[in-house]
């Protein structure tokens, strides 16, 4: 299963040829698509202040998404995870450590442009 971020979303919305692409190919085999609880926060923020299309797209693109809840156990990941990487000189940002061990926590595929999850071990990612 494939776990969208934040930036597909808004590459989609913006009309990117790779992110819509993909998401002809998901819609055509009807693959189950999730998304984790902060990278919806990241993007619904955005939608919201941008409102009118943007929104409505985004909105009906989210429709039988699953949600990826993000609870104490993947808070305590995402802790430990932030620290390791910063133990070899890699910081990264709060919430992108809270999609990252969600995703890997389910064993999912992170569909993204952002480098950043490339550096985190044992998370599959997927660009476009």
């Amino acid at each position: 299963m494939r776990c969208l971020d934040a930036t597909f979303l808004i590459d989609l919305v913006r009309g990117d040829p790779g992110a819509r692409e993909r998401a002809e190919e998901w819609d055509r085999t009807g693959e189950p698509l999730s998304i984790a609880a902060p990278a919806l926060a990241e993007v619904l923020q955005g939608a919201y202040f941008r409102g009118g299309p943007s929104l409505r797209v985004l909105l009906d693109r989210l429709s039988g998404v699953e949600v990826l809840a993000t609870d104490a156990t993947v808070a305590e990941e995402a802790g430990r995870l932030g620290a390791d990487l910063l133990r070899k000189g890699t910081a990264v940002a709060g919430v992108d450590l809270l999609i990252a061990a969600t995703v890997r926590g389910s064993q999912q595929i992170l569909v993204t442009r952002d480098r950043t999850f490339s550096q985190v071990p044992g998370l599959v990612v997927e660009s476009y």
